[in-house]
């Protein structure tokens, strides 16, 4: 019997936050979590058991026929946290399937099978154990607490801050104006009313 994913929802539209921020996206979203951020806007009710194959059907019927051969837009495992449930065989799966690159936003408490993913954003949340020492993107919800300790403790090619459910945007504007390692990341996605 083949393997099954708890999927709570597949959808296409932008990414709205991050380095890739604007681009087309189909995002895969996990149903599960190891933490309890007040801030998380998933379901975790709600999920469908799904193989890799049905993932990979799902994701075809809301590609535009065009840019399939492209490796665009973009395919992004989110949650909860998808680290949980994604291992080898479905990403072995999705890249055989599927002609996108693979992104992965995880909060990095759990391993990532190697070489598997085009683009790793790591979101630590105050007060969890991070495993991941290394990612494409590190990117920090503001919520006062300093986040140095990611800057020292993940190697990545960029640092974004990002306000907390659009709520504390000043405040992390000035956070970034004196440390300007950072970089700010907007949940585009809110402002202009899109998923």
């Amino acid at each position: 019997m083949a393997r099954t994913y708890r999927i709570n929802e597949i959808f296409y539209s932008l990414q709205g936050e991050g380095f890739h921020s604007g681009i087309p996206a189909v995002f895969v979203r996990f149903s599960g979590c190891n933490l309890a951020c007040p801030f998380c806007d998933t379901d975790f009710a709600a999920y469908e058991e799904m193989t890799v194959h049905q993932i990979a059907a799902r994701i075809e019927e809301l590609l535009p026929q065009d840019t399939q051969a492209l490796r665009s837009p973009i395919l992004v495992l989110t949650g909860g946290e998808p680290a949980l449930q994604a291992d080898a065989e479905l990403l072995i799966g999705l890249h055989t399937l599927l002609p996108l690159p693979i992104h992965i936003e995880t909060n990095g408490t759990v391993e990532l099978p190697e070489d598997l993913y085009d683009w790793i954003t790591c979101s630590p949340k105050e007060g969890s154990r991070v495993v991941l020492r290394e990612a494409s993107e590190v990117k920090v919800v503001y919520t006062g607490h300093s986040p140095e300790k990611w800057v020292e403790g993940i190697r990545a090619k960029h640092y974004f801050l990002q306000p907390c459910s659009c709520a504390n945007t000043e405040e992390v504007v000035q956070y970034i104006l004196a440390h300007p390692w950072w970089r700010l990341s907007l949940q585009t996605h809110k402002y202009i009313g899109i998923r």
